[in-house]
């Protein structure tokens, strides 16, 4: 593999990993608030659908991406109504939310486009195009340096760069602010916030809507900058994925991103090389582009270490008298 070839998978890998890292920052909040959400799967497909709705019927890509967020973020606080206000349970809760998504999107889409769930592709001002940063045509040809800057660095939509300082500031508002430490005693012990005279319900219901944003920033980045438009079940599995690579990371920012970018590797290794030999043995197509599945299976099962979740997390609280 000579060097050009590994700076095109490195960069194919910071794009694949944008929806991931932005739903598992999107977890990250709400389960460190307590609220387990297994629904960043329906958030984000439904963000997709209706960004890429808008952004096809308005011509703007910005129009798209609000109304992306909205609709995450109506999802969000449906999660937040039957898991924080009701009491319910969060699982069964997340598992509504990606059915009702699943299902609504390609209803909604055949009746308003007629293109079988799909909506027109998207074109000029419909999607975010790449930014090229400042001197990346003048390092172009530096040795080296100039590929890494202007090949992997620049050329990608302002969401990717979004997503890239979401984790600095999830770090630091989750560690080095008072809102945070508010947050992560939520899930972990909510009577003693309560006592301590803080809204326990506010606090979950801002974790929540917090989730949605990102949740609809990664939606709206897979149907207006990944892709060019919305496909039927185009998420595929990716909010599962997140959460996959948040137990990987155990709730924390920094790790998250690793976690995500080694997922965004696996794809795009998948996707460039259909067929590759180890050891004598041709692996299949279908085998690479499963492994972000099957990394997913095995971090669940529990063989990467003990991830301990925050100890309130799924647990809906009742006031005490």
């Amino acid at each position: 593999m000579d060097f050009l070839t590994l700076i095109q998978i490195l960069d194919s890998t910071v794009r694949l990993a944008t929806p991931l890292l932005l739903a598992c920052l999107a977890g990250l909040f709400s389960e460190r608030a307590g609220v387990f959400d297994i629904g960043l799967e329906g958030k984000m497909l439904a963000a997709a659908f209706l960004s890429a709705a808008v952004a096809a019927t308005t011509g703007s890509a910005w129009l798209g991406l609000f109304a992306g967020i909205g609709a995450s973020v109506m999802m969000a606080l449906l999660h937040g109504l039957a898991s924080i206000t009701f009491r319910g349970d969060q699982l069964i809760s997340g598992v509504a939310i990606n059915f009702l998504a699943a299902g609504l999107t390609v209803v909604i889409g055949q009746s308003w486009f007629a293109l079988g769930g799909r909506t027109p592709a998207l074109m000029g001002g419909g999607r975010f195009e790449e930014i090229t940063l400042p001197f990346a045509d003048a390092l172009q040809n530096v040795p080296i340096l100039g590929p890494i800057y202007s090949e992997l660095i620049s050329g990608h939509s302002i969401l990717v760069y979004v997503a890239m300082a979401m984790v600095p500031l999830s770090w630091w508002v989750l560690f080095r602010t008072r809102f945070g430490l508010r947050l992560r005693a939520v899930g972990e012990n909510p009577g003693a916030v309560d006592t301590a005279g803080v809204s326990v319900v506010q606090l979950r219901y801002t974790a929540v809507i917090i989730c949605g944003v990102l949740c609809g920033l990664a939606g709206s980045y897979l149907a207006t900058g990944l892709a060019a438009g919305f496909v039927k079940d185009m998420t595929a599995g990716r909010g599962f994925i997140a959460l996959a690579a948040l137990i990987f990371a155990k709730w924390r920012p920094w790790q998250a991103l690793g976690a995500c970018l080694l997922f965004g590797l696996l794809e795009a290794i998948g996707n460039r090389y259909q067929n590759i030999e180890l050891l004598g043995i041709t692996l299949p197509g279908q085998f690479m582009q499963a492994l972000p599945y099957i990394l997913t299976v095995v971090i669940l099962a529990g063989f990467v270490g003990k991830a301990i979740p925050p100890r309130a997390g799924g647990q809906a609280y009742v006031k005490e008298r």
